[in-house]
């Protein structure tokens, strides 16, 4: 359940990538509660669609639109469809992701760029072709970064890679389109319950709870926790607010000494 208890985004439009699972679906229902009108992007219409009827079960207006970031002429008619169903697009959420633990030397070439093409190249398709049709002024566009973006960590080179892209180019947005009164941030989760992310990276209750003692709040973040934050930087609330990178990770990233060693105790 939301934090916030007023309809703060209503008759608003909102389009998220990558919002079939995971924190993006959870974000698109937190507009939706608020009164966002949302476009579901993702590869897979059936997952699409089961995210859709949630949303609507709960008295939201949702729709879907199935394909793949990586394809630019995809997401453009995606957005496209948005504009013709809902009218200019007010929240834009670049959360669409890939990833799996590996080192360099077990990482091929292909697998690499996998994951630039999702992570980065996806970012900036969706950010381009969304411009002609967001709200000007008043959108609010944001990318779900990684800490793997200035924390490097072993066997995330590829995402921490592609997630640094992500923050500099979100960066540079703020830059160029705060003249148009559009905003851009960053969302960067810490290790969150009920992820794939979590499922890949601590695959086991063991796994879990080592990563919950080392974070300094002593427990995993949850996507609720993100969805308001999102809620929040999508809101009027945070009308002053560009070219952020807001970690929501409970005060892992700054767990270098003392709690990295709760972690292996």
């Amino acid at each position: 359940m939301s934090i916030f208890h007023d309809k703060i985004l209503d008759g608003s439009t909102a389009f998220v990538t990558g919002g079939s699972s995971g924190i993006g679906q959870r974000m698109a229902e937190r507009f939706a509660e608020h009164g966002a009108r949302v476009m579901l992007v993702g590869r897979k219409q059936e997952k699409l669609d089961a995210a859709a009827a949630q949303i609507r079960e709960r008295g939201g207006i949702a729709a879907t639109h199935a394909t793949d970031v990586r394809d630019y002429d995809g997401v453009a008619r995606a957005l496209k469809s948005t504009r013709e169903q809902f009218g200019e697009i007010d929240i834009l959420v670049c959360g669409a992701a890939g990833n799996f633990p590996a080192p360099v030397v077990g990482m091929s070439a292909n697998g690499f760029k996998a994951v630039v093409d999702i992570d980065l190249i996806g970012t900036f398709n969706t950010c381009r072709a969304a411009h002609e049709h967001l709200r000007k002024p008043g959108a609010s566009v944001l990318a779900i970064s990684a800490g793997f973006a200035f924390q490097p960590t072993a066997l995330q080179a590829h995402v921490g890679a592609a997630k640094a892209g992500v923050d500099v180019l979100i960066k540079t947005l703020a830059i160029e389109w705060g003249p148009d009164g559009i905003r851009c941030n960053c969302i960067t989760p810490g290790p969150t319950e009920d992820t794939e992310g979590m499922r890949r990276l601590a695959p086991t209750e063991s796994a879990r709870e080592r990563t919950a003692r080392a974070v300094p709040l002593g427990r995993l973040g949850t996507k609720d926790e993100l969805a308001d934050l999102a809620l929040f930087l999508s809101s009027e609330a945070a009308g002053y607010i560009t070219g952020a990178v807001y970690v929501c990770d409970g005060g892992m990233s700054l767990a270098r000494s003392g709690f990295a060693l709760r972690a292996v105790e």
